[in-house]
């Protein structure tokens, strides 16, 4: 993420609810995913997971940037 992002993240997450619920639910997505990381062997199940979690991190992902864009604008 860019630094204008992280400045305007900083600067609206405190008045935007659905913001910060985007952006928490990124942080714990990504913990999620250096768990997986972290692991030399994932079992077929613990792939699926993971594919699961990097899915549900780009929507979010998405969503941030979307709603970004909105204060961009103004």
């Amino acid at each position: 993420m860019e630094k204008s992002d992280e400045i305007l993240i900083e600067r609206h997450i405190r008045d935007d609810a659905e913001l910060e619920r985007y952006v928490e639910e990124h942080k714990q997505f990504e913990e999620g995913l250096e768990a997986f990381h972290r692991r030399i062997h994932l079992t077929p199940e613990e792939e699926v997971k993971k594919k699961v979690l990097q899915k549900k991190k780009l929507l979010g992902k998405e969503r941030i940037f979307s709603i970004l864009e909105k204060y961009r604008q103004t």
